[in-house]
């Protein structure tokens, strides 16, 4: 870590009310970008190639997910855990993928990593995923695992990444709805916040190692099912942040959806929300899953933010 970045993170630890901070990007990070351009999906910048993504997902049979980790059942869907479930702190997370791709080595990793770093029990469902599934089916088991989680009367965090990031803002949208009582924090990293992709981002496009435009606006269409991509259940850059909880965001300016993040965050600040907002200056979408030394001071943040 550079003297700069760690001037501004021991401010942050002496707790003083910063509100927004820049994370540098270092060498390994700049090795990452590299790999994830060479392995960018075809189907993120090609109508062609997302057409047939989809239709090969269509004909695919739903997949139990392959972990040594702990799994439950839950009306047929399997929830991965991590950590011992007597801890007192519960992080239920929801993971990426553009609503489209499954759980994968990323997401139990740092799955795990939270349960020892944040000494946490956490909980993944492997919810069902577009396109054969819409955001239904999601809402409906989120819903039942968050009642039952209440009922315990212990700290709820909600976390996400990508397209669960942005679900996760939508569920406390929803919690509102139906009376529930919102988690206690709220961290996502990279949310996806707008599935109509309305903005202007041609230009940030260029710069995404991951995510395109073309391949973002078909899926969402598939996940929002009967649903206008802009409705808040699914793209919570519209929805009512009324009673939303003490929110922790993280984005890298060099992906697509930071234009869209910026926005929302400002939108949040004028709603007098407590959020803080953490970018990565030239980094990538969810950059905070990654092995680099970003991921530890984002970490940092996050354990200074929940004490």
């Amino acid at each position: 870590m550079n003297q700069q970045n760690k001037f501004k993170l021991d401010l942050y630890t002496k707790k003083l009310n910063v509100k927004f901070m820049i994370i540098k990007k270092s060498t390994i990070s700049k090795i990452e970008e590299k790999i994830l351009k060479i392995t960018k999906p075809k189907y993120m910048n090609s109508q062609i190639e997302i057409e047939k993504f989809i239709n090969k997902q269509m004909e695919t049979e739903d997949k139990t997910v392959k972990t040594v980790f702990k799994t439950k059942k839950y009306d047929d869907n399997q929830i991965l855990t991590f950590g011992d479930e007597n801890k007192d702190r519960i992080i239920l997370y929801i993971h990426g993928g553009g609503y489209i791709n499954e759980i994968n080595i990323q997401h139990k990793s740092y799955s795990y990593i939270l349960s020892k770093k944040l000494n946490a029990y956490v909980i993944m469902p492997a919810y069902p995923l577009a396109p054969k599934h819409t955001y239904k089916e999601t809402y409906k088991l989120i819903s039942q695992i968050y009642e039952k989680l209440l009922k315990q009367e212990k700290e709820i965090i909600l976390m996400g990444d990508s397209a669960g990031g942005g679900f996760a803002i939508s569920f406390c949208q929803y919690l509102n709805t139906i009376n529930l009582k919102q988690p206690d924090y709220l961290i996502t990293f990279s949310p996806w916040l707008d599935l109509s992709m309305s903005g202007e981002y041609e230009k940030i496009e260029k710069t995404d190692p991951i995510l395109g435009i073309t391949g973002l606006k078909a899926i969402g269409e598939k996940w929002a099912g009967d649903l206008d991509t802009q409705d808040y259940k699914v793209s919570p850059y519209y929805g009512d942040n009324t009673n939303l909880p003490k929110t922790l965001i993280f984005t890298g300016t060099n992906e697509i959806f930071y234009t869209d993040i910026k926005k929302y965050y400002k939108k949040l600040q004028n709603e007098e929300i407590d959020v803080k907002l953490i970018e990565g200056e030239d980094l990538f979408h969810i950059y905070p899953l990654f092995p680099n030394p970003e991921a530890k001071e984002a970490l940092k943040i996050i354990k200074n933010e929940i004490k």
